[in-house]
C-alpha cells in the first residue's frame, strides 16, 4: 500500500530536492548513486515509487535519519524538519555498503522499540517545541550577543569540565538523594529518588530538606508505594515543606507511572517533561542526567548565578533571551561521560561557593574563565592611581546597545558588589495583600483532653486540601469581623455565644504571590458535650493537631493562642521562666526568685470565656 504524503510534505520535498542535487552536485557524491532516482528527479514525482522499491525505512532515512514514520507524520513536523538532515542522512547511507544500512536499520528498529515501549499516546503527551523552531530560535539569539558572553573555544569547555568536576569530586556535600542515586541499580527506583529530591529542593533550602526526604523515602521507598498512598498521607508529611502542590503533583505523577506506563519512569528529558504532571525542563534534566546518563544541561538559580558572572551576562535572566542563551551554555557545557556529575557540581558550585551575597571567589575552581572576576580585577586597575594605562582585560563589544546581555545603561557597575553585580536581579511583582479573620475554636474541657476545630481547604487553589481553622475573607471593614466570623463558625458547629469571640491579634504569613494577615480569634466552649462534626471537619487535641497536615500558617496562629492563655505573656520571660520552672523542681533561692516573677495576667483577668 502506498502511504499517503500531504501536500505540505510535497513542498518540503521540493524545495529539499533542489539543495540535495546542488549539494551532492558539489560533492561529485551524484555518479554512479544506487538510488539515481533522489538526485536525478524531484521528490514530488517520484518520492512513491522511491517508498516501493527501496522500502519505507529506506525512505524514511534518507528524509530525516530516525525522525519516525513519514505515514504518522503530521504536516507540520516535516516542515519543521531542517533539510541539512536529510542530506546527512543521505549522504551517510551513500558511503555505506547496502549490508551496513540494513545494519543501521536493524539498530534503528531495535532503539524505536524501546522508545515505544514507554512511548505515550497523542492523547498524553504534553506539546513541546519543535527541534526546527529551537534551532531557528538559537540562530536569532548566535546573531544578537556578542561572542565575548560566549564559549567560543573547546579548550575553554574543556577546561571549565575539568577543573569543576576535579573541584566536585573533593569538596561536594554528603547529601541522602546522591547516595541513593549512587547506590542504587534499579533505573526506576533510581529515578524516582531523584525526582523526589528535585521537587523537594524547589524553592526550599537543602538543610530543611534532608529530613523530610529521608522521612518521605523511608514510607514511601518507590512508586508503588507512593503510588497506593492517600493525598491526606502525602499531605501530612508534607507540612512545613511549602508550596504544597508539589507532593500532590509528585504523587499524581507516580500513579501516571504505575497505572498507564507500566511502572517505568520515560527514558529522557523530553518524555519526562512530556508525560509527568508537575516536571518542567529543569526537573526532567535533572533526572535524565542523574539517573539515566542523558548529556543534557540544566538550569535552575544556582546555575543561573554561575553562568551569568562566568560569561559576565548582566541582561535580565529572566527575560526570554537571556533564558534562552543560559540553556544554551548549560547544553554546551555539560560533560557527555558524567553528566550528572557535572549538573550536579554546577548547582552545587552556586550555592556554597558562588553565592548571592559575599561569594568565596578565591574557592572557585573556574575563577580564571570567570568574565565577571576579570571584570573586577580590570575596575581595581582602573581605579589604581599607580598603575595608569589600561590592563589587557577582554571586554565585550562598545556600548553600541547591540549587544541584549550587557547590563543596562541605567545599572552603572557598583564597585562594592564586585562579581555580585551578575546577575541582574529581576523586577518581581510584590504579593498582594489579602486579609482573612480566622477562629481557633476549642472544648478544653472535651473526653479525652483538649481539643480545636479544623475544617478542610478546597482540594484546588491554595493550600489545597491541608487543613486550617475555620476561616473568613475580609472585604469589608473591621467592624464586621467578627460578625463575618461568627456566621461562618456556626455555620460548622451551630449556635455559639458571641460575646466569648476575643481577639488575639494578627499573624501575618507571605506566601509566594499573596502576603496574607491573619486577624486571630478565639473561642473556648463550656462544657464536656461534644459538639456535632459535620463532614469536612476535625476535632483534634494539641498534639494530633502538630502532626496534621496543616500549613505553617496555621502553626503560627496556634502559637499566638497558646501565648494569650491565662498564666502566660507572649515572648516574655516571664512565660520563659515559668516553662522551666514546670520543667525542673527549683532550689529555695530560685523559688524566691521565681516568686518575684508571677504570671503577667491576674487570677480576675479576663480570660476567653470573657468578652471584650
Amino acid at each position: 500500500m502506498t502511504p499517503r504524503f500531504p501536500s505540505l510534505s510535497r513542498l518540503w520535498l521540493r524545495r529539499t530536492s533542489v539543495r540535495l542535487q546542488a549539494r551532492l552536485g558539489q560533492t561529485g557524491m551524484g555518479r554512479g548513486l544506487a538510488f539515481p532516482v533522489v538526485v536525478e528527479t524531484d521528490f514530488r514525482s517520484d518520492l512513491p515509487g522511491l517508498v516501493r522499491r527501496e522500502g519505507l525505512a529506506r525512505a524514511e532515512s534518507l528524509l530525516a535519519g530516525e525522525s519516525g514514520s513519514i505515514s504518522d507524520w503530521p504536516e507540520p513536523r516535516l516542515l519543521e524538519c531542517r533539510e541539512s538532515r536529510a542530506v546527512n542522512a543521505l549522504e551517510a547511507i551513500m558511503r555505506k555498503p547496502r549490508a551496513a544500512v540494513k545494519s543501521g536499520h536493524s539498530k534503528q528498529a531495535s532503539r524505536q522499540e524501546e522508545r515505544e515501549k514507554y512511548a505515550p499516546s497523542s492523547s498524553q503527551v504534553k506539546p513541546v517545541v519543535p527541534d526546527g523552531v529551537v534551532r531557528q530560535e538559537k540562530e536569532v539569539l548566535q546573531a544578537s550577543v556578542s561572542p565575548y558572553h560566549l564559549f567560543r573555544e573547546t579548550a575553554e569547555v574543556l577546561a571549565f569540565r575539568g577543573s569543576l568536576l576535579s573541584w566536585y569530586d573533593q569538596k561536594k556535600r554528603d547529601l541522602p538523594w546522591r547516595r541513593r542515586a549512587e547506590n542504587e541499580t534499579n533505573l526506576d527506583v533510581r529515578a524516582y529518588a531523584v525526582w523526589v529530591s528535585e521537587v523537594m529542593l524547589q524553592q526550599t533550602q537543602v538543610a530543611t530538606v534532608i529530613n523530610y526526604y529521608t522521612r518521605w523515602m523511608q514510607k514511601w521507598p518507590t512508586l508503588q508505594d507512593l503510588a497506593s498512598a492517600s493525598l491526606e498521607e502525602v499531605n501530612q508529611l508534607w507540612a512545613g515543606l511549602g508550596y504544597y502542590s508539589r507532593g500532590r503533583r509528585l504523587q499524581e505523577g507516580a500513579r501516571k507511572v504505575v497505572e498507564k506506563l507500566g511502572g517505568h519512569m520515560p527514558r529522557t528529558a523530553e518524555t519526562l517533561q512530556q508525560l509527568l504532571p508537575g516536571v518542567g525542563r529543569y526537573t526532567a534534566g535533572a533526572i535524565a542526567s542523574i539517573a539515566f546518563g542523558q548529556a543534557t544541561g540544566v538550569v535552575d538559580g544556582n546555575v543561573i548565578r554561575v553562568l551569568c558572572r562566568v560569561r559576565a551576562i548582566g541582561a535580565d535572566s529572566s527575560s526570554t533571551l537571556v533564558s534562552q542563551q543560559l540553556w544554551s551554555l548549560a547544553q554546551q557545557l555539560v560533560d557527555p561521560a558524567r553528566p550528572g556529575d557535572f549538573n550536579q557540581a554546577a548547582m552545587e558550585l552556586g550555592a556554597t561557593v558562588c553565592t548571592p551575597q559575599r561569594p568565596l571567589c578565591s574557592q572557585c575552581p573556574v575563577q580564571n574563565l570567570c568574565r565577571a572576576h576579570q571584570r573586577v580585577l580590570r575596575e581595581q586597575l582602573s581605579a589604581s592611581q599607580s598603575l595608569p594605562g589600561s590592563p589587557d582585560v577582554e571586554e565585550c563589544a562598545p556600548n553600541t546597545g547591540q549587544c541584549q546581555l550587557c547590563p543596562p545603561p541605567t545599572e552603572p557597575w557598583d564597585p562594592i558588589l564586585g562579581v555580585a553585580n551578575f546577575p541582574r536581579k529581576a523586577n518581581r511583582k510584590p504579593p498582594r495583600e489579602e486579609h482573612s479573620a480566622t477562629c481557633v475554636l476549642e472544648q478544653p474541657k472535651a473526653l479525652g483532653g483538649a481539643r480545636v476545630l479544623l475544617v478542610q481547604r478546597p482540594n484546588s487553589g491554595l493550600l489545597a486540601g491541608l487543613w486550617e481553622f475555620p476561616s473568613v475573607t475580609l472585604e469589608s471593614s473591621k467592624q464586621h469581623q467578627r460578625k463575618a466570623l461568627l456566621q461562618e463558625l456556626q455555620s460548622w458547629v451551630g449556635p455559639l455565644p458571641a460575646a466569648h469571640l476575643w481577639h488575639l491579634g494578627e499573624v501575618t504569613h507571605t506566601f509566594s504571590h499573596i502576603k496574607l494577615t491573619y486577624h486571630v480569634y478565639g473561642l473556648a466552649l463550656e462544657g464536656q458535650t461534644p459538639v456535632t462534626t459535620p463532614p469536612g471537619t476535625r476535632w483534634l487535641t494539641r498534639e494530633e493537631f502538630h502532626t496534621a497536615a496543616v500549613s505553617t500558617a496555621m502553626k503560627k496562629i496556634f502559637r499566638m493562642y497558646e501565648d494569650h492563655q491565662p498564666g502566660t505573656c507572649k515572648g516574655s520571660k516571664r512565660s520563659q521562666l515559668s516553662t522551666l520552672q514546670s520543667r525542673k523542681r527549683p532550689s529555695r533561692g530560685q523559688q524566691v526568685l521565681y516568686s518575684f516573677f508571677q504570671p503577667c495576667v491576674p487570677a480576675n483577668a479576663p480570660g476567653l470565656n470573657s468578652a471584650v
